[in-house]
């Protein structure tokens, strides 16, 4: 993939205004999404299949109700590139599909 150019103040703000929930937590953007527990272990196999597929990966925290993701890129010295804005497009859209399915 290649180190990844920083992105500027702009850029960044551009982007985050394309991806409701996000929000910047420092060199990093995070977001919460409220998931049922097991729905959340299946949504986060999907994630890291996809992060090592495009050799970029999230922080991801789960709860009993909760997972919420962080994203920086470490080869550009934790600092956001678009890749991390990427990868957030990527986890939208699996939680999207994990949050559909029925547990029974």
């Amino acid at each position: 993939m290649g180190v990844q150019r920083p992105m500027t103040h702009e850029q960044i703000a551009e982007q985050l205004a394309m991806l409701p929930g996000w929000v910047q937590d420092g060199d990093a953007i995070t977001r919460t999404y409220p998931i049922r527990y097991h729905a959340a272990v299946a949504a986060i196999v999907t994630i890291a299949d996809r992060s090592r597929r495009i050799q970029h990966h999230a922080d991801l925290d789960l709860r009993i109700d909760h997972l919420r993701a962080s994203i920086t890129t470490h080869d550009a010295g934790n600092r956001l590139t678009r890749a991390d804005f990427d990868l957030a497009h990527r986890i939208d859209a699996i939680i999207t599909v994990h949050q559909s399915i029925p547990l029974d």
